[in-house]
């Protein structure tokens, strides 16, 4: 899946991924009250609402951009149903086009690693049947259990044709608590970052590996350099907008070929109608809304790899 990937970022040139995060209270009032009528407040209310909100905001942006992320805890919390809404909206993405990340995080071992990686990415067997449970096209691993959490993924990614996006250097304040942590000289991410290298060698694309890395839009100089460590995997990059990341700030995660990596925003595009320049959308407006935030950070993007 990283040549469509690839392929999709240069046909939208828009090098972004829609995080679909969607927590009840970026869901509109008047959505909430649609599905509570049908399913009462209920955990199937929440869940038929944050489909619904999903729904219209993909139907928005999807010809605008390469790939959806959802991240899994966001329809967790809703129990079952909520599982039943995620796997709804990676079918109705895929249906769209769009490439879907799972935001799932996953870092186990053994057999456990195993289970993860064919739920989300692979195939089950039943008896004499195989199914594909959540069949996202690409996961996000923790590596920090080592090559026994990561080498389950990778052979089903091999099997299946897909892909990961390993946690190298993550955008949260505290990341630096153990990722910046030195070891002979030189910091743990960067140790890591070497490690999604020669993971990405054994999957390799046309164009670039199978193995992604993830790495924190607020964190510029440490993009710069694992760029350069990692120079044939997708940087997935968290933080831009509403964490403080912009444009300016992404030029080094990028190669001179002006791809290598994808940016996420999730609130500030699924919930772009709270924000003051979109508050002229209002509620109702909500999906054209997030369609106007993809507009203004692809811009803001492309402005920003021309310099």
């Amino acid at each position: 899946m990283i040549n469509q990937l690839v392929k999709n970022i240069k046909k939208t040139e828009a090098p972004i991924v829609v995080g679909l995060d969607p927590m009840l209270s970026y869901v509109p009032e008047h959505v909430q009250k649609k599905a509570f009528e049908e399913y009462g407040e209920t955990l199937e209310g929440a869940a038929e609402a944050i489909w619904q909100f999903n729904k219209a905001i993909v139907d928005q942006t999807y010809d605008l951009v390469p790939a959806v992320k959802p991240q899994i805890a966001m329809y967790e919390q809703f129990g079952i149903p909520g599982l039943a809404a995620f796997k709804k909206t990676v079918d109705y993405c895929k249906e769209k086009g769009l490439v879907v990340i799972g935001d799932i995080k996953r870092g186990d071992i053994g057999s456990t690693s195993a289970a993860y990686a064919v739920g989300h990415l692979g195939r089950v067997q039943v008896g004499s049947q195989s199914y594909v449970p959540f069949d996202e096209d690409f996961a996000t691993v923790n590596p920090y259990l080592g090559s026994d959490g990561v080498n389950p993924f990778l052979k089903v990614c091999k099997e299946e044709k897909k892909g990961m996006f390993i946690l190298v250097k993550t955008s949260n304040p505290s990341s630096g608590e153990f990722q910046d942590q030195m070891i002979d000289g030189r910091p743990l991410y960067e140790l890591i970052g070497e490690k999604v290298a020669a993971w990405g060698e054994e999957h390799m694309g046309e164009e670039y590996s199978y193995v992604g890395a993830v790495v924190g839009a607020t964190y510029p100089e440490m993009g710069k350099i694992l760029r350069k460590i990692m120079p044939k995997a997708y940087i997935l990059v968290p933080g831009y907008g509403a964490q403080g990341g912009q444009g300016k700030d992404l030029v080094h995660f990028f190669n001179e070929d002006g791809l290598g990596a994808i940016v996420n925003s999730s609130r500030g595009i699924i919930a772009a109608y709270k924000q003051e320049k979109y508050a002229k959308y209002g509620e109702e407006a909500f999906a054209e809304a997030s369609r106007a935030a993809v507009e203004d950070m692809a811009a803001d993007i492309r402005g920003a790899l021309r310099r």
